[in-house]
């Protein structure tokens, strides 16, 4: 069944982005005007978290024990 997927770029590359939507959905869905607006509303919370995600600082482990890095700087090690 297909489906649509809303996820935080944030560590991607590792597979670990937080996915925050997750439906699946049928083309008898979209005849229903009230489930196309609700699906609109829920894709647009779901972008607005993902943002939240992708904004907040990461932490990084080290030898030393996790550290917090915001997302836009670049590694030190």
């Amino acid at each position: 069944m297909p489906q649509i997927m809303v996820v935080a770029d944030q560590e991607a590359g590792f597979g670990e982005g937080a996915v925050t939507l997750r439906e699946r959905v049928n083309v008898s869905d979209f005849e229903s005007e009230h489930f196309a607006t609700q699906l609109v509303e829920r894709l647009g919370w779901a972008v607005e978290d993902a943002d939240h995600v992708e904004r907040r600082p990461t932490t990084r482990h080290t030898a030393a024990g996790p550290t917090a890095q915001h997302p836009t700087a670049s590694p030190t090690a």
